[in-house]
């Protein structure tokens, strides 16, 4: 029977286990698939430690690609056979072989192997959505600064290859001058360590006072105040992410008095809400991969047996651009 990682209780990596569970044929709008490579996400984290909270017990995981083994009723869009690859609900992707919902799964070009597939998905339609979806009152132009935090991780790095291709000046922050030259080599036009430098001010500096139209920041905590100090008027900080912990409760006020700022807290899956708008999102990451544009880099690769491990990694910082798991 294949097995599938889960918890039964919230908290660290330690409570993640292996249990065999049964997987029969797919369901109207559903398909079975089996996975060849398997992607490792910071909410793969949150939902294991509760800050993202779902009924118990839960398997984890939210990316992979694979065969489809079988398609359900009224799924047209894929074939038995079929080479796919997914971000998606409900959780589940540590496994060798799932059932699952097919709206989200996509058919995986020839020219994208199965680990690329399943590193970029989650991370590549995140980045996909904040720099062609979630954009400042004025829109993005050629030549504009914007400011995106934790740049060297797997969102980070497709970001600064991506944004370079847009023609926009992308300031990348990382915790080490090692993470810092990652991002300055795919593309970002600036580096800011956070850890020996203060970002807010090297951000005034870089853009002569003038500040960013939009932050990207999947930190938190962490980077929430300085996020809101380096925008222009009425720009926009976009928080999707927590890596540092929640952004405690603020008072909207301080919206105003910074400029009049917007802030969303943007989820991908908002985004992935309907078949044509997720096709539509990967058809535009498989693009830009495919032209080389966008390369996906695989830092790190575990057994799926030792899942934990990687997990621990992830939350240590240890980890550069895209981790996956191998059933």
């Amino acid at each position: 029977m294949p097995q599938a990682v889960l918890i039964r209780q919230f908290g660290g990596p330690e409570n993640m286990e292996f249990a065999d569970l049964p997987v029969g044929d797919p369901g109207p709008g559903e398909i079975r698939i089996r996975h060849h490579a398997i992607g490792l996400n910071f909410i793969d984290v949150y939902q294991r430690t509760g800050l993202y909270a779902n009924p118990l017990p839960l398997p984890l995981g939210m990316e992979a690609a694979g065969v489809v083994e079988a398609v359900g009723q009224g799924v047209s869009h894929l074939a038995v056979g079929d080479r796919a690859a997914y971000a998606s609900n409900p959780p589940g992707s540590y496994s060798q072989v799932r059932v699952m919902p097919a709206m989200t799964v996509c058919k995986l070009p020839e020219a994208i192997a199965f680990e690329t597939g399943a590193a970029m998905m989650l991370k590549g339609l995140t980045a996909q959505y904040l720099l062609k979806r979630t954009l400042p009152q004025a829109g993005l132009q050629a030549g504009d600064h914007i400011l995106f935090h934790a740049a060297a991780g797997g969102v980070g790095l497709i970001a600064c290859q991506w944004a370079k291709a847009l023609g926009l000046q992308l300031i990348a922050t990382a915790g080490s001058d090692a993470k810092c030259q990652l991002a300055l080599d795919h593309g970002a036009a600036h580096a800011i360590n956070y850890r020996s430098e203060n970002f807010v001010e090297r951000v005034k500096a870089i853009t002569g006072g003038a500040g960013v139209k939009v932050v990207y920041d999947s930190v938190g905590k962490d980077t929430f105040e300085g996020s809101l100090n380096v925008l222009k008027p009425f720009g926009l900080l976009a928080s999707f992410g927590n890596a540092s912990g929640a952004v405690p409760p603020f008072a909207p006020g301080i919206l105003g008095a910074k400029g009049s700022l917007y802030l969303t807290r943007a989820t991908l899956f908002s985004h992935m809400a309907s078949r044509a708008s997720c096709q539509a999102m990967a058809d535009d990451l498989f693009e830009v991969v495919s032209s080389g544009a966008v390369k996906i880099r695989i830092d790190q690769r575990y057994p799926l047996t030792e899942v934990a491990q990687a997990h621990r990694d992830l939350e240590a910082r240890k980890t550069t651009g895209c981790t996956i798991l191998l059933p």
